[in-house]
C-alpha cells in the first residue's frame, strides 16, 4: 500500500447533489477527506457562469473538479480553467451511465475508448500542474470486466494518469436506469483487489456499495482510498468519523448542533449574497440521520423550505429541540 494518502477517503460526485454548499456542510465533519464536484460539462465549464459552476470557498480545499466530455481539446481548455481557478485536482467522468452522457457519447461510454480516454489524459495533463484522474467502471454492457478495467487502466495509465477511482460494478447503457445502474449490476470488489495487485504503482481508490464508516475503514486498508457516494450524502454525519477512522487524526469532531450553528452563519452570509436558503438546507436533511430528532428536522426544513427564511436552521433546531421527550 502507499503511503501516499491524498485520495484515501473520498466523497464522491453526485449530480444535483455536490454542489458547493454541500461541499461546505461537508468540510465542516471532516478536514481530511476529499471533496468532488458535481460532474461538470465541458461547454458548461468553458462558456457558462463559472463563478455559479465552478466557485468554491476556500475552506473545502482539497477540493476536485470532475469534468464530463470526450474531446481532448475542450477537455484541455476547461482543466485549464479549473486549475486556474484553484482547483487541486481534475478528474475525467468516465463511468456515468445516464442517457445524458449517453447522448454526448462521454460518461461510461467511454469506458469503451481507451484510446480516446489516453487522449484525453494527455491533453489535460499538458494543460494544468495539478493531478488529472480518471473515475471509472470496471466494464460496461457485454464487456469481459477483467479485460476491459485491466486493458482500460494499461492504456490511460500509459497516458500519464496515476490515480483511478474504480465503480467496481458494470454499467448497462441499455435496459438499466441510472438508478438501478448504481445497484443491480453486481459488485466485484476482487477484481479491483487485483488490479491494485498488478499496478502497486498506481493510487486505485475503490467506489461502489460503500455504506458504513465500519465498511470504509476496512476495505481502506485493502485500497489506496474509498470513495462513499449516496451513504454520505443520506446520513451526512458519518464524515463526523472520518478523520479519526481513516486519519488517525485525534481532535474531535464537531457535534450535530455545532454542524447546525456553523452552517446556520453560512446560510445567513449566502442569503446575503442573494442565495436561497434551501439550495443549501436541501443537502442538510440527513444530518440527524439515526439521530432522535431526526423526523422533526427533516420535517421541519421539508416544510418550510418554500419561506426563505434565513433563520431557518435556527428554527429548525428550535422546532427539533421543542419536539424531543422531557
Amino acid at each position: 500500500m502507499q503511503e501516499n494518502q491524498t485520495h484515501k477517503f473520498c466523497v464522491a460526485p453526485l449530480m444535483d447533489g455536490t454542489d458547493r454548499h454541500c461541499r461546505y456542510f461537508h468540510r465542516l465533519m471532516t478536514k481530511r477527506a476529499r471533496l468532488y464536484t458535481e460532474m461538470i460539462t465541458v461547454d458548461a465549464a468553458i462558456h457558462g457562469d463559472r463563478d455559479y459552476l465552478l466557485g468554491f470557498d476556500p475552506a473545502e480545499h482539497p477540493v476536485a473538479l470532475q469534468l464530463g466530455g470526450s474531446d481532448p481539446e475542450k477537455l484541455a481548455e476547461a482543466a485549464r480553467i479549473g486549475g486556474g481557478v484553484g482547483y487541486d485536482e481534475i478528474n475525467l467522468n468516465v463511468g456515468c451511465p445516464s442517457d445524458r452522457v449517453q447522448s454526448g457519447a462521454f460518461g461510461a461510454c467511454l469506458m469503451k475508448e481507451p484510446d480516446l480516454v489516453a487522449g484525453c489524459v494527455a491533453a489535460m495533463k499538458a494543460a494544468v500542474k495539478i493531478s488529472v484522474t480518471v473515475k471509472c467502471r470496471i466494464g460496461v454492457d457485454d464487456q469481459d470486466p477483467e479485460e476491459s478495467l485491466f486493458g482500460f487502466v494499461e492504456k490511460v495509465a500509459g497516458a500519464g494518469c496515476k490515480v483511478f477511482i474504480v465503480h467496481a460494478r458494470k454499467a448497462w447503457l441499455e435496459g438499466l436506469s441510472p438508478k438501478d445502474n448504481r445497484t443491480i449490476p453486481p459488485l466485484d470488489y476482487d477484481l479491483v483487489r487485483r488490479l491494485k495487485a498488478a499496478r502497486p504503482d498506481l493510487t486505485i481508490v475503490l467506489n461502489g456499495g460503500i455504506e458504513t464508516m465500519n465498511d470504509a475503514a476496512a476495505l481502506a486498508e485493502d485500497f489506496d482510498g474509498v470513495m462513499l457516494g449516496r451513504a454520505a450524502y443520506g446520513a451526512p454525519y458519518l464524515l463526523a468519523s472520518v478523520d479519526e477512522l481513516i486519519f488517525d487524526e485525534t481532535a474531535p469532531a464537531l457535534s450535530r448542533e455545532d454542524v447546525v450553528r456553523a452552517m446556520s452563519a453560512y446560510v445567513k452570509r449566502e442569503f446575503d449574497k442573494g442565495v436561497r436558503p434551501h439550495s443549501i438546507t436541501r443537502h442538510m436533511l440527513g444530518l440527524y440521520h439515526g439521530a432522535p430528532g431526526a423526523r422533526a428536522w427533516r420535517r421541519f426544513l421539508s416544510e418550510n423550505a418554500s419561506m426563505g427564511s434565513a433563520n431557518i436552521l435556527d428554527d429548525a433546531l428550535a422546532a427539533m429541540r421543542a419536539r424531543e421527550p422531557a
